[in-house]
């Protein structure tokens, strides 16, 4: 028994095929011209280039339908309607315009087809074969054309990111790269030049601890490198991103803008990290820099967990840039304390602390210390055999704070290490 194919073939009359080559040409340009009357993005009337494109992309549709017409198992080549998906993602263009430029030359083949069915004898039964070819031929017109649509979107979103990463590498660069290398590279890669940036390092836990969870079984820069699921962070575009490089880190345009914070938070919910200040877009790396010590400083415990901002936690980073110096400050400044019990050092330590930061009345202390303003009082005179008349020496009071709040920090650290011991 034959096949539906042959079937069709057979109803067509032998002179159909030959009938149709022969008014290729008027048809094209009636195709073309009910194109470029219907579609706007098409109405490029006086670009002789683009009418000998389009016209060879319309014919070569005909041609394809008519080879199908003549020999209905024939193999096909989707190539050419691939290559014209991919120019319509070159123009910018979403496949829409080309869909409905298929539809109308299919409307105008098919009335085509009905002017001449009666001098060649058609049967209904033959153009209702020809209409379901025609349906047929178009929906793999269209399947070609998105195809090569999809694959030029996809290669090119590959280049932008290649280039996004170049950029990012350039701008995080020491010595700086010139302005203008930045600049151009910046316009290739699609991204507009902000007058500030701020960078964010991520954290990227030794022995597969992942920010936002703990253990192995999380997900975060460690695992990506590694091959495992990860979710990349819910960021817009103009985010620069380096999750690949040593310390995953991010570079975000105009971070004092309208909305940048509550995007940071939002975006980076369950992350671990640290928020650099935010500087001029030729000091990038300077962020960084700040970011990726705050980072540190929270990993022992010193800054909080979480994304700490360097902005606000600026005096913790000036006094951990060198702890040898301020080790040897501490040493020299609390030395009178050095004889006491360690439960005793610290007690006298919280209150003097608290007496610099909050004022020197014992009820102000004992509020913010939580304790009877007595207790504070016994121990502000401990302090005043200890300190003497060093106390009232202004440059003593400066670099006795500072010497607390770093041993405030350290106990800290060490209690966090502890903990995660």
């Amino acid at each position: 028994m034959a096949n539906s194919s042959d079937a069709r073939e057979s109803r067509a009359p032998a002179g159909l095929v030959r009938t149709l080559r022969s008014g290729i040409g008027r048809v094209s340009e009636e195709v073309i011209e009910e194109i470029q009357n219907r579609i706007p993005e098409y109405a490029r009337r006086e670009d002789e280039l683009y009418i000998k494109v389009l016209r060879t992309a319309v014919e070569q549709a005909i041609e394809g339908f008519l080879d199908r017409v003549e020999n209905p198992d024939a193999a096909w080549d989707p190539e050419p309607f691939r290559m014209v998906g991919k120019g319509e993602a070159a123009e910018g263009r979403n496949l829409e315009p080309l869909q409905t430029a298929l539809r109308l030359g299919a409307r105008v083949g098919w009335r085509r087809l009905t002017e001449i069915a009666d001098p060649l004898g058609l049967s209904p039964q033959c153009l209702y074969d020809l209409g379901e070819t025609i349906f047929v031929y178009l929906d793999q017109l269209a399947d070609a054309a998105a195809e090569g649509f999809e694959e030029a979107r996809a290669r090119a979103a590959g280049e932008i990111e290649r280039r996004r990463g170049r950029l990012l590498d350039l701008l995080l660069s020491q010595p700086a790269a010139s302005p203008d290398a930045i600049a151009d590279l910046a316009k290739a890669a699609g991204w507009r030049l902000p007058r500030t940036v701020a960078c964010v390092a991520l954290d990227d836990l030794p022995g597969g601890g992942v920010p936002g969870g703990s253990g192995p079984g999380g997900s975060g820069p460690a695992q990506a490198r590694r091959g495992a699921a990860y979710r990349m962070p819910a960021l817009p575009p103009d985010v620069l991103a380096g999750l690949e490089r040593t310390t995953p880190c991010l570079l975000v345009p105009d971070p004092s803008g309208p909305g940048q914070a509550q995007m940071l938070e939002h975006g980076l919910r369950g992350y671990w990290g640290a928020i650099g200040p935010a500087v001029p877009l030729a000091a990038a790396a300077t962020s960084l820099r700040w970011a990726r010590e705050a980072l540190e400083l929270s990993r022992r415990g010193v800054l909080p967990r979480g994304l700490p901002r360097c902005e606000e936690h600026m005096a913790t980073l000036v006094v951990f840039k060198d702890e040898e110096l301020v080790n040897a400050l501490a040493e020299a400044r609390l030395a009178p304390l050095a004889h006491l019990r360690p439960a005793q050092q610290d007690r006298l330590a919280e209150t003097l602390l608290a007496w610099l930061r909050h004022g020197r009345g014992a009820g102000e202390v004992a509020a913010r210390l939580h304790v009877h303003p007595q207790t504070v009082r016994y121990r502000l005179r401990q302090l005043e055999e200890l300190y003497g008349d060093q106390l009232a020496d202004p440059d003593v009071r400066f670099e006795l704070e500072i010497a607390l709040r770093a041993r405030q920090a350290m106990n800290k650290d060490l209690r966090g290490a502890g903990g995660r011991a």
